[in-house]
């Protein structure tokens, strides 16, 4: 997948500030950020969207990565993580991934 972003940045081919990186994921801060903790949990393989996620286990896998950075970013008792499944939801670029945010209040319902 040359032409996608995320698959660049998990290749090493564009630089990234990366937070955590394992077998399965790994996890850049954002470069937009949209709280003063912003990270992008993002699988290793290629997958469009949440919607085409097949493999449960590495569904599994992204969460307890969200899990880890936000402990290992000082917020493990209050983050919020979002998914946006589709451009008509919000995703910018197609590759799965999970944002990772804290660091300040949050209202509900979002958008």
């Amino acid at each position: 997948m040359d032409e996608c972003l995320f698959c660049r940045i998990v290749a090493g081919h564009v630089p990234a500030k990366v937070a955590y990186e394992d077998d399965a994921a790994v996890a850049i801060h954002d470069v937009f950020p949209q709280a003063p903790f912003h990270v992008l949990v993002i699988p290793r393989t290629h997958v469009a969207r949440l919607a085409d996620l097949e493999d449960e286990a590495l569904g599994g896998r992204l969460l307890q990565v969200a899990r880890r950075v936000a402990a290992q970013g000082g917020h493990a008792d209050r983050y919020r993580l979002v998914v946006n499944n589709g451009a008509g939801a919000g995703q910018s670029v197609g590759h799965l991934h999970l944002h990772v945010l804290a660091g300040r209040s949050f209202a509900w319902p979002p958008g």
